[in-house]
């Protein structure tokens, strides 16, 4: 059997566009695609909520420039990928109490960006297309009987009906979004069984990281608000947010072993902002820090944590930081969680407060370059390349 699908058309679409700042996995599946086959990237249209309130902001701007016909929507970015700005508007609808209202209008805002993307699928050319959707629960909910694809494939990366936004209409339509799709494909364990109580033909495919610069060679310098702090060492790095975090697990911590120094890196939210946290000794924060810094903090840390909350928002998330600690070839010690089955071999996973004190010392009492060998060649295995290749044999399965 190929372990790869070559010189096929595959239209993405999904809640991020290609001119977002932050790290997108939707982009980064488009490239490795983009590699054998040629992919039509889809922005999400611009919708009347943010004309209103965004106005004149650049990207904004753009978007109105290019449904007013001022501008070509079609851009090459690479030899065999093409990103595409709908040029057209669609309403803003999730305030309607009512699913079934909502589905009405919502039907129609899939009319509209349906008919733009057909626009684009007749200037390329694209002929027995792949649609592969990234999450997008509204605006991608239709696509499949509009642009009817050869194959259809619903990406769960994130379990969206935990998010307010998503849940008001997205409990009763994701799960008919999973049915209508001939796969789904998901990140996590978790989120690939929830996508099949809905679509039996749903797979876990991992989730590929970007690690080249989390080398422990490419990380020797010793921060300089790190210097003199006391050792060991016990870090977090990543966005600091309550929903997500255990603050009362990091306390529990710092309380119990006051000769731990526990380093958090990472932009925080109000709730770190105002947490008692602030006020021990031996919790040292270090605010946000540029991505090319954060080896270097990682691998000045003896014992890497994810002192993750078990919440709706976070159970079935993959944690790429993990890969990111275990590239540098750090010991880690994570809340157990269904996502971190994956890393069950590699990580230390911890069930209560209690779990993590005990297990974080016999992180640092364990911790050895043969153990260091081992997580790093673990991470690095964890590519876009290996999880596109994961994609393409449930395509292949499906005959189409």
């Amino acid at each position: 059997m190929p372990d790869k699908i070559k010189g096929r058309d595959i239209i993405v679409v999904g809640q991020q566009p290609w001119d977002t700042e932050i790290g997108s996995n939707c982009k980064n599946i488009a490239l490795e695609f983009s590699k054998d086959n040629r992919v039509l990237y889809i922005n999400s249209p611009l919708d009347r909520i943010t004309l209103y309130r965004s106005k004149n902001d650049p990207k904004t701007q753009k978007r109105l420039e290019i449904i007013k016909g001022k501008q070509e929507g079609l851009i090459q970015i690479e030899q065999q990928l093409w990103n595409y700005y709908p040029d057209c508007m669609v309403e803003s609808i999730n305030w309607i109490g009512s699913t079934r209202i909502f589905d009405f209008f919502n039907r129609l805002n899939n009319v509209k960006l349906a008919k733009s993307i057909a626009k684009a699928i007749s200037e390329l050319n694209f002929k027995d297309f792949i649609l592969f959707n990234d999450n997008e629960i509204f605006k991608g909910f239709y696509l499949n009987d509009f642009l009817k694809p050869a194959v259809s494939i619903y990406y769960s990366r994130d379990y969206m009906v935990a998010v307010d936004y998503w849940k008001k209409h997205g409990e009763k339509l994701e799960p008919q979004l999973i049915a209508k799709n001939d796969i789904c494909v998901a990140n996590s364990t978790f989120l690939a069984q929830y996508c099949q109580k809905y679509n039996p033909n749903s797979y876990y495919v991992g989730q590929g990281c970007e690690l080249d610069i989390f080398f422990p060679e490419k990380a020797k310098d010793l921060p300089a608000d790190l210097s003199g702090l006391k050792r060991p060492l016990i870090g977090y790095v990543g966005a600091l947010q309550s929903i997500r975090l255990d603050i009362e697990l990091i306390e529990y911590i710092a309380f119990a072993r006051p000769e731990w120094t526990i380093v958090l890196v990472g932009p925080e939210n109000e709730v770190f902002k105002n947490s008692g946290l602030h006020q021990l000794g031996n919790v040292i924060f270090t605010g946000a820090k540029a991505v090319a810094e954060l080896p270097d903090y990682i691998n000045a840390f003896d014992v890497c944590i994810n002192p993750q909350l078990v919440n709706e928002v976070t159970i079935g998330n993959y944690p790429r930081k993990i890969d990111e600690y275990l590239a540098i070839g750090k010991p880690v010690v994570a809340t157990n969680t269904k996502a971190m089955e994956t890393f069950k071999d590699f990580v230390y996973l911890a069930a209560s407060k209690d779990d993590y004190v005990t297990l974080i010392e016999k992180a640092l009492k364990d911790d050895s370059e043969q153990e260091q060998h081992k997580r790093r060649e673990f991470a690095l295995g964890h590519t876009w390349e290996n999880s596109v290749s994961a994609i393409y044999q449930a395509v292949i399965g499906t005959g189409k």
